[in-house]
């Protein structure tokens, strides 16, 4: 189902609940009641959890959205690595250097075609992405430089490939949800509470009020749906992408 499709249906339910609790809920208020009469601590309250929740809201948002250019950037850090030790390895002999190339290419292709859907689906790496990666590591450390040239670009090789280790533990431990089930539990709570301490406020079967009301329901959802959204870095509509190994290595683009 698309991610569209999901964050429209939430919001028009929630809209939807909304507006029939109102409509019903005006059925039962006399004709005599004085909407005015409404306790000043009660909008006090109103107003002070709103704007309670409207900080969480926003902090859930700004730990999520943290969490996704975390992730961005963990791809980009072991892309570039991985380029660094594909170029750099052209100083040792031409059977050595290929082999090293074609094991970065190896690893890199099953990333974006396998292991991305992996990430995605279940939010872990895979055994063969982390063994294709000792393959590329086994090729550069077990290789004895032979000329000076080569012992300069030993080193810096290596600590291209631990880059590229670091940055692919990284990914992996952004690939799976962020938000904790009890934030998730607070933030469902207080959406109803937010919404439903609306109807304290005697709402009234104006055209005025019910579109308030069912916009101010439809941005809690929303919001919510965006939090759960950036939650998954790899596995939902605005998440992580691939782009970085796509630029730095075209030839794996399909």
């Amino acid at each position: 189902m698309s991610n569209w499709l999901v964050l429209s249906m939430a919001m028009a339910s929630a809209c939807a609940v909304v507006l029939t609790i109102a409509v019903l809920n005006n059925r039962r208020i006399a004709d005599d009641d004085d909407p005015s009469q409404t306790p000043d601590v009660i909008e006090y309250m109103t107003m002070m959890i709103g704007v309670v929740y409207a900080i969480v809201l926003g902090l859930a948002i700004a730990g999520v959205w943290e969490g996704r250019g975390a992730a961005q950037e963990s791809v980009r850090l072991e892309a570039q690595a991985l380029h660094e030790v594909r170029t750099r390895v052209s100083v040792y002999p031409p059977a050595v250097r290929d082999r090293v190339r074609a094991d970065v290419e190896a690893y890199v292709a099953h990333v974006v075609d396998d292991e991305w859907k992996v990430m995605a689906e279940r939010g872990e790496l895979t055994e063969r992405g982390a063994r294709l990666l000792g393959r590329v590591r086994a090729g550069v450390t077990d290789y004895e430089p032979r000329t000076d040239h080569e012992g300069q670009a030993y080193q810096p090789l290596v600590d291209q490939v631990a880059a590229a280790d670091d940055a692919r533990s990284s990914r992996g431990q952004n690939a799976g949800a962020t938000m904790p089930g009890v934030v998730w539990f607070g933030l469902i709570i207080g959406a109803l509470v937010t919404v439903g301490l609306i109807f304290t406020l005697q709402i009234r079967r104006t055209s005025r009020e019910l579109l308030l009301a069912g916009l101010f329901s439809a941005l809690i959802a929303f919001l919510l749906f965006l939090i759960w959204d950036f939650d998954a870095p790899f596995g939902r509509g605005i998440s992580a992408t691939a782009a970085p190994f796509f630029d730095l290595f075209p030839e794996v683009r399909r």
